[in-house]
């Protein structure tokens, strides 16, 4: 145990620190070996181990033409799905059609499954027999196991395979599997996206702008209810937030509906900004609402923290400084029958904080008594910049702080690449606001945005000293 410790050390210490950190692991086991020279046995079955539990390696020895389209689509740019048939020799049972059900549910496991593939077709030759496809990586060198052969024993069926000649197409193929064989060899292929509506939304890398068009017609094929793929051209203009996209595939309507939470918004895709991944993260804000709490959202977009809030019997103020983002914060207003209780801004989020926001607190901060349970939250969505708008609190308010139970929570997002994210944005608060939030804040980690790259919630309750300017005696 102790050399063990020792090889660790020596790893950490000799290889971690260069470039060659993606060191393969039988190369990381041989250096061990070199150094531990008394319990080789033990490397030995952990390396086998580490291979075992990969069943895609396994799986590619048994057969891996199965999960391949023809090799002739590599380098394909306009889709032609013709072009993916290919035939293969797999196994398959003869089986009576009156217990085809009886088979297919005992052999579940041994079974064929692809997309758009008929795990049971007809005999020609028999029209009292059928054919169950079954899986070449679970019924190798088309011999069955002990076990499928028992369950067939019992069913009365002879447990004799045939060989099977089985076409597949474009259709029995999954999204990744056609963009891997279609893709230069060794490149990543990314088959993820965000879905927007009938929208489907990607991030493509540059080696793979040359096949966008047949990328977005596959996402489009195999995603029923998608009909409009998109690829983002240019990074979020953090003014507006919105960004240029191209039509990769399909209609060209960005004007799509979208469900959250149980609340339905409408929105132009390309000219405000919306992303599905912040649904837990609106959420969680809105759950801390009360019935009679002020929500005053700084950055609002279409409506995702107010529309939601002011369901909740909350008084609302939302701005946003895009006119599109205004106009369809006015427009999902309407369409959820909470227009009287949402006031809506089109301002810059400083002149928001200064003229309504200021004039709305000292308005109601003064009313508030002891036994006053209303809550008072500003929440300032827009991760790339919040933290320095932080400013407009120091002296916002002018007069005798209101009691510490009514001081308003700010909820501020932000990104952040250090190392220790949550220190990083309370140390930029702190710096901005003047003053330190130690045990008076929160962080709240909402998403990894890219590698090393975090989005954080700070909350905290604007200190007294910093929100009131007291007036001269």
């Amino acid at each position: 145990l102790w050399r063990l410790g020792y090889c660790a050390r020596l790893l950490k210490t000799n290889h971690f620190r260069t470039a060659a950190s993606n060191t393969s692991f039988p190369a990381v086991w041989m250096l061990l070996a070199q150094h531990s020279g008394t319990i080789p046995g033990l490397f030995v079955v952990v390396k086998k181990n580490t291979l075992f539990t990969m069943p895609e390696t396994v799986e590619d020895k048994t057969n891996p033409e199965l999960y391949l389209p023809h090799p002739g689509v590599r380098g394909m740019t306009l889709l032609n799905r013709e072009a993916f048939k290919r035939t293969l020799l797999v196994p398959a049972l003869k089986v009576k059609k009156e217990i085809v059900h009886r088979v297919l549910k005992s052999l579940k496991q041994s079974v064929l499954q692809r997309p758009g593939l008929k795990r049971v077709v007809e005999d020609p030759e028999d029209e009292d027999s059928r054919f169950v496809i079954l899986d070449p990586h679970k019924v190798p060198e088309f011999s069955l196991g002990e076990s499928e052969q028992q369950v067939l024993k019992q069913l009365n069926v002879p447990p004799v395979v045939c060989k099977y000649q089985l076409e597949l197409g474009y259709e029995n193929f999954k999204t990744e599997e056609i963009l891997r064989a279609v893709l230069p060899e060794g490149q990543e292929v990314t088959s993820g996206f965000s879905r927007v509506g009938h929208i489907a939304h990607l991030n493509l890398r540059d080696h793979q702008l040359p096949y966008r068009h047949l990328i977005g017609q596959v996402i489009m094929d195999k995603n029923p209810g998608v009909t409009c793929v998109v690829n983002k051209t240019n990074i979020i203009d953090s003014t507006y937030r919105n960004f240029e996209m191209e039509v990769l595939a399909g209609e060209n309507n960005l004007v799509t509906k979208v469900k959250e939470n149980n609340i339905s918004y409408e929105l132009d895709f390309s000219k405000v900004y919306w992303n599905p991944r912040l649904s837990t993260e609106h959420g969680r804000i809105v759950g801390l609402l009360r019935a009679g709490d002020f929500l005053f959202d700084v950055f609002a977009g279409i409506g995702p923290f107010a529309i939601p809030a002011a369901k909740r019997q909350c008084r609302v103020f939302a701005n946003d400084l895009n006119p599109d983002s205004y106009s369809w914060l006015l427009h999902n207003c309407q369409l959820n029958k909470v227009h009287t209780k949402v006031k809506a801004f089109n301002m810059d989020g400083r002149a928001f904080l200064r003229g309504p926001v200021r004039e709305e607190l000292s308005k109601e901060l003064p009313l508030l008594g002891e036994e006053q349970k209303t809550a008072f939250h500003i929440v300032m969505n827009l991760p790339a910049l919040a933290v320095e708008f932080l400013d407009v609190f120091r002296h916002l308010l002018v007069g005798e702080p209101c009691s510490a139970a009514g001081l308003p929570t700010v909820h501020c997002y932000g990104f952040s690449k250090h190392s220790d994210p949550a220190r990083d944005i309370q140390e930029r608060a702190e710096a901005v606001l003047g003053t330190s939030l130690a045990g008076r804040c929160s962080t709240f980690l909402v998403r990894n945005v890219a590698p090393n790259k975090e989005m954080l919630c700070l909350s905290f309750q604007i200190p007294a000293e910093v929100l009131y300017k007291r007036p001269c005696p």
